[in-house]
């Protein structure tokens, strides 16, 4: 998952939560590693979800609905096929933001059922009563116009400004909102759906998808693979597509299809490295799909379909590593997933370890070098925010009774890629790969809890290796706090020769005499964050003289910059950021900018004018941070 709310949670986390003791942590961590070794899903409990998922057992969902954009509503239908175990009476689905018509056997007899008691963050139970050879119920519903998955874009929000734009964001539990579903990540389905749209539109999903529109607007989608209920997608609106090679492709609104596709021409190539590491894609097509600038992530790994923000579109490929985690997830995540949200990193942390591998492949050792340099630094950075003893800080999450978007910081991505790389560096790369190749042949299409993913890796990599045992400390890696003591080292020579010219600029070096030929973004981001705050105006237009800083067409630079441009009231860039501000969603953008208004009170003007006029673009996720950044 993936950049997704990290940026969000972080000034609205609760720090004061009881956590087990050290001590009481192993013992539960001994007590669940005598478990015996299973293919099948564990039946852990999920705080995140109503539904009896594991008694009712949903084997398929066969989907029918209509998307009317005058509404704002997803009107239809949702069949779920059943297996219950005997003597299972109700079937319960989570569901929020929707209301439920009415609900059918098979033999089209009206179904008897009730809603439950709403939680303020899980939603309202669909409690449907079971016959005792009930093996299908089809559930009647309407979506609220305000649910939260669904983004409705007006014309004027979109690339074309002919058409209207809708797309879906199910990820952590939102799917919900709409389709009524076991939105768990621990249970996994196939399904299959018909989807009516405007004629004009394209319809596409986390399935098979067409590739030109028709003259119906009604669309078939089939996804063969069970998936869990977060990765449902779907994306309406005017959308052409132009395929990569046999298996890739990009899909984007035309007037941006060239400009995407120029960006992606290697999604090829990356999907061949992937698997040359990895194992055999296991989806069938992988292609990616550009969304409007109202996105509040850089990317999200539904099968088949990435959906990615248009803040990648640099014009040099600089930003594909986006699509590279997003790919990786393929593996990681899709293939095997995270049993609950508390478990959130064996999503992110392998995902990103793989990404870093298949950039490493592409672009060398001292390029990933300089991403694991940043990694360390974000995580750095958050542990300082969140505070060195939060129960955030563990790998293994505790979010019972809480949001799980709250768990959506760097932690699980880049403390859960440094621990694979540490054991990588521990016991060598080549069994690591080993280990990883079997762990998702093994597990594939699953489910999985961190403690089963502890007591796999002991027996089938660090056993009857004590030294090793010692040396990765993972328990300490997934249930301690703060930075761990055995950070893996990292030589970055690309990062020191920045390093040495953040010197020479402090020192007086005019910005047009460093050494910069050949920088990649991530040099550049280093030597901006390397900066101090508060930089003179002098300096400011030193560096927008020489590099042309304002005007830049690279939306990580542009942030890092606007960020400058802030603290040090460097006026000549406010034009620019504004625009940035009114057409990007993407949270990981917002949120760092939108901060640094709020610490002055000119500044605080600024932010409340420009949200004014750029909230109506921003996705609910992304407004739900700027609120909270701005105190309304």
């Amino acid at each position: 998952m993936k950049n997704m709310i990290r940026a969000i949670v972080l000034g609205i986390l609760a720090l004061n939560i009881s956590c087990q003791s050290k001590t009481q942590q192993k013992e539960q961590h001994n007590k669940e590693n005598t478990a015996k070794d299973s293919t099948s899903n564990w039946n852990i409990k999920d705080w995140h979800s109503q539904s009896n998922a594991r008694e009712m057992r949903p084997e398929h969902l066969s989907l029918a609905i209509s998307v009317n954009f005058e509404k704002h509503q997803i009107k239809g239908s949702a069949t779920w096929n059943l297996n219950p175990k005997e003597g299972t009476k109700k079937a319960i689905f989570d569901t929020r933001q929707m209301h439920i018509d009415s609900v059918l056997y098979a033999d089209g007899t009206p179904a008897e059922f009730k809603m439950g008691k709403t939680d303020s963050i899980l939603g309202t139970p669909l409690k449907i009563d079971l016959k005792p050879n009930t093996k299908q119920v089809k559930i009647f519903y309407t979506t609220d116009k305000d649910a939260q998955a669904l983004q409705w874009l007006t014309p004027e929000q979109t690339f074309g400004k002919k058409y209207p734009y809708l797309y879906t964001q199910g990820e952590s539990i939102y799917t919900r909102t709409w389709i009524p579903s076991p939105d768990s990540p621990g249970w996994r389905f196939s399904y299959d759906a018909e989807v009516k749209v405007p004629k004009n539109l394209l319809a596409l999903m986390s399935a098979t998808n067409p590739q030109t529109k028709n003259k119906k607007g009604v669309y078939h989608f089939k996804m063969k693979h069970k998936i869990p209920a977060y990765l449902m997608a779907l994306a309406v609106g005017d959308i052409a597509f132009k395929a990569v090679d046999e298996r890739t492709g990009v899909y984007a609104e035309p007037a941006v299809l060239d400009k995407a596709y120029h960006e992606l021409d290697g999604l090829g190539d990356l999907v061949d490295t992937a698997e040359s590491l990895y194992g055999k894609y296991r989806w069938g097509r992988y292609d990616v799909l550009i969304l409007p600038s109202g996105f509040p992530m850089g990317g999200m790994e539904n099968p088949r379909l990435t959906f990615a923000t248009p803040t990648i579109l640099a014009g040099d490929k600089s930003l594909v590593n986006v699509i590279a985690h997003e790919l990786a997830h393929s593996w990681s995540g899709n293939l095997i997933t995270g049993a609950t949200w508390n478990d959130f990193w064996l999503n992110e942390g392998i995902t990103t370890y793989i990404e870093r591998r298949i950039s490493e492949a592409n672009h060398g050792k001292d390029y990933a070098a300089m991403l694991w340099s940043l990694s360390e630094k974000l995580m750095e950075k958050n542990i300082q925010q969140l505070g060195k003893n939060s129960v955030d800080t563990q790998l293994k999450e505790e979010l019972k009774g809480r949001d799980p978007d709250a768990g959506f910081t760097d932690i699980p991505y880049e403390k859960g890629s440094a621990f694979i790389l540490k054991i990588e560096q521990v016991v060598g790369r080549k069994k690591l790969d080993k280990f990883l190749n079997t762990y998702f042949d093994t597990f594939a299409f699953q489910s999985m809890s961190t403690d089963h993913f502890l007591h796999y890796l002991n027996k089938n990599l660090l056993n009857g290796h004590k030294d090793w045992k010692k040396e990765i400390d993972a328990h300490d890696w997934v249930y301690g706090k703060g930075m761990p003591p055995n950070y893996p080292e990292i030589h970055n020579p690309r990062f020191e020769k920045v390093d040495q010219q953040v010197a020479e600029f402090l020192k007086g070096t005019s910005a047009g005499e460093l050494e910069t030929t050949d920088w990649s973004t991530y040099e550049w981001l280093r030597f901006l964050r390397k900066l101090p705050d508060g930089l003179s105006l002098s300096q400011m237009k030193d560096l927008d003289d020489a590099f042309d800083l304002t005007d830049t067409g690279n939306s990580e630079i542009a942030d890092m910059w606007y960020l400058h441009a802030i603290q040090s009231k460097y006026k000549k860039a406010y034009p620019n950021m504004k625009e940035f501000l009114y057409v990007t969603g993407r949270v990981k953008f917002l949120e760092p900018l939108y901060r640094a208004m709020m610490k002055t009170d000119s500044g605080k003007e600024m932010a409340e004018d420009i949200y004014q006029k750029a909230r109506p673009n921003y996705h609910p996720l992304a407004r739900k941070s700027v609120d909270h950044i701005l105190g309304e």
